[in-house]
């Protein structure tokens, strides 16, 4: 019986350890199976055996401070094997790794497994001035979709390649494996035609004139991504999009002269571009000639690639496209044509600490994992506004956060909803499944923005220590004090002038009372109206007298609108309001005045992520804070689409983190 039940405490304890929490360890994406073993790999000289990546390796060993040396005991060892049966998907980048007191193991079907066995083993290093351990562990771990990719839309907004590979570089570490770059639209064509040189003339761009990237930079940046991990899917939007095609030849694309023009071109493109996609568009466009896109698809094919095409675009049946891409809530997969998700994944709306818990929740097209028919996903980054600092499109899309997000999700798959059962709400107990899974990816994420985004563009910071307490109606002119005093416990509802009001708790540093995209997603409101009033406040506790940052914000302006600015001295045009310990909080001065719409005229400061924060002053002990969350229209004149939100969070005076020893608490309790 002793033995029986040995067995199955250890049998439970292997089950406990199948996917780590960061307790076990701070695995980013976490692998699919861990167990960690006790051992250390202390690496110093260390024999060498690979028939895979053998320079990279040996980069690997000089890099974390060991030498190669063939007659050392210690060893890293890389075996290339040809199956690997208890991966039930995506074998081709799965990979076992042991890491004992002497050997280092990796097992994997292709060397592109090898490589993420690398980035694993890059995350598990422990580097002090002396040396750097590995933690022994046992992981066999393999990605639940095969598309895991970001996109910028580079053709309204030139991207330097040097930030191009920066970010290649760094989320290779964390195993995203595309980079789709939409090189055409309106505004410009931004790769080089040798052919037709007028395309990339300054004369016809208008935006950026003078931008773009030569055919040399293009092979080089293909090289760049194969060496990391990532397929680069380049995009050439067909037959819409297209103005700057249509200004350099006075035919549009549909027409018969224009689909000599454009068959040329991509002639040149399929010889530049050693990869094995080609995304053609085919979105927002009335189709003139029904033979376009099939004579387009046709000939790109025969050049060798498979082609890739927007869904709602160009309607096809299985086997006349290779895959679908599918954008906004009208994209449906269809059987017979694998499908990549970026329905609700557009960067350019979502806000700094909102939308990012729905992207970690969420579920890539609603299923716990791909499959020959569903892909992945990619999120995409669409710089309708003009931002005239690459750092600033960076920083205010939350690129970094929610590439983190979506690394861990689609590797790992599984997630609660697609968007539309909780959204952007993490439920207020920390008890929670979904709390704690989203506060452990956090705990995680923040300390990579410490220890390998050091110099990044990442405007986040802890939320989820964030607590607030939101009421329909805040009596005694907006004393926070009189109307809940301490002493006084916290309830659902309270009367007051002999009406009932409710009051929820929330917890994180921006909370959605309505969401930018209306009830389907989610926010504290299931049902808001308009022409409403909410009040959120807190106390938060400081352990002394200090002077610190706020970052506060209650329309969080998308990369994609030709919003106005608000008015001076006004938070935005509802009619928003701050007071901290009985003091209004007035807005910083607006850098933007211009009254007119116009997507040409970048976005200022209006993010709180891209100023400086407000400096207050923190007193020792509780402080209070009160929000006064005023909605009219759900529409205005003014902002397209109405945010009905408000973030406020204490950060350093430089914004680079939050407060520490700061305790949000609407309660007032220490713990």
């Amino acid at each position: 019986m002793k033995k029986i039940i040995l067995m199955f405490v250890c049998l439970l304890l292997v089950c406990i350890c199948q996917k780590g929490h960061a307790g076990d360890n701070r695995l980013l994406p976490q692998p699919q199976r861990f167990v960690s073993n006790g051992a250390s790999f202390v690496l110093g000289k260390t024999r060498l055996s690979t028939p895979v990546l053998q320079k990279e390796w040996e980069n690997f060993i000089k890099e974390h401070g060991g030498t190669v040396d063939d007659k050392s005991t210690a060893m890293i060892e890389i075996n290339l094997v040809n199956s690997m049966n208890e991966v039930p998907l995506n074998k081709n980048e799965a990979y076992r790794l042991q890491v004992m007191s002497k050997k280092i193991s990796i097992e994997a079907v292709t060397g592109q497994g090898v490589y993420w066995a690398m980035q694993t083993l890059r995350q598990l290093a422990e580097v002090s001035v002396k040396k750097t351990v590995f933690k022994g562990c046992i992981i066999t771990d393999w990605p639940a979709f095969r598309v895991r990719g970001f996109m910028h839309d580079v053709g309204r907004t030139y991207i330097s390649m040097e930030e191009l590979k920066r970010e290649i570089s760094m989320l290779s570490q964390f195993k995203i494996n595309v980079f789709h770059w939409h090189l055409t639209e309106n505004q410009s064509w931004r790769m080089e035609s040798k052919i037709f040189p007028m395309l990339n003339d300054g004369v016809n761009t208008t935006r950026m004139s003078g931008k773009y990237y030569t055919q040399k930079e293009a092979k080089e940046l293909v090289a760049f991504c194969k060496v990391h991990g990532m397929t680069l899917i380049p995009e050439f939007d067909m037959p819409g999009h297209s103005a700057a095609f249509t200004r350099v030849f006075r035919h549009d694309m549909q027409s018969p002269e224009g689909m000599k023009i454009l068959k040329l071109l991509m002639d040149e493109v399929c010889e530049v571009f050693d990869v094995p996609y080609l995304h053609i568009g085919t979105d927002e466009v009335k189709f003139t000639n029904p033979e376009f896109v099939p004579e387009m698809v046709s000939y790109i094919r025969t050049k060798g690639k498979k082609v890739i095409s927007w869904n709602p675009g160009w309607k096809y049946r299985p086997g006349e496209i290779d895959m679908m891409h599918l954008w906004s809530a009208r994209g449906k997969a269809q059987k017979g044509i694998p499908a990549i998700d970026s329905r609700f994944h557009y960067l350019n709306h979502f806000d700094t600490f909102g939308d990012i818990i729905a992207l970690y929740n969420s579920r890539i097209y609603n299923v716990e994992q791909g499959s020959e028919y569903i892909a992945g996903t990619i999120l995409a980054v669409w710089n309708d506004r003009y931002i005239d600092k690459e750092q600033d499109i960076i920083l205010q899309n939350g690129f970094y956060p929610n590439m983190l997000a979506i690394a861990e999700r689609a590797w790992l798959g599984g997630g609660t909803e697609y968007f539309d059962k909780n959204g952007t709400i993490l439920p207020p107990d920390t008890s929670n499944e979904i709390f704690r899974s989203f506060s452990d990816f956090e705990e995680r994420m923040l300390w990579y923005k410490e220890h390998k985004f050091k110099g990044y563009p990442f405007g986040y910071v802890k939320q989820t220590n964030v607590w607030w307490k939101i009421t329909d109606a805040f009596p005694n002119n907006g004393d926070l004090t009189a109307s809940f005093p301490p002493e006084r416990k916290l309830q659902d509802s309270y009367q007051y002038n002999g009406k009932k009001y409710d009051t929820h708790l929330a917890v994180g540093a921006g909370i959605y009372l309505r969401h930018v995209w209306g009830t389907f997603v989610p926010a504290f409101y299931k049902e808001p109206k308009e022409n409403h009033t909410a009040y959120a406040y807190t106390y938060v506790y400081s352990p002394k007298n200090q002077t610190v940052g706020l970052w506060a914000e209650f329309q969080n302006y998308g990369r994609s609108e030709a919003d106005l600015p608000p008015l001076p001295g006004k938070w935005d045009y509802k009619g928003s309001r701050i007071w901290i310990n009985d003091e209004e909080i007035l807005p910083p001065g607006w850098t933007m005045t211009h009254r007119v719409k116009d997507v040409e005229v970048p976005l200022g400061n209006e993010n709180c992520v891209v100023r400086p924060p407000l400096s207050i002053q923190l007193h020792k002990g509780w402080n209070k804070i009160l929000l006064k969350l005023p909605v009219g229209k759900f529409t205005q004149p003014e902002i397209r689409l109405v945010k009905w939100m408000f973030t406020t969070v204490f950060v350093t005076l430089d914004g680079k983190k939050a407060v520490e020893g700061l305790i949000y608490s609407p309660e007032k309790k220490l713990n």
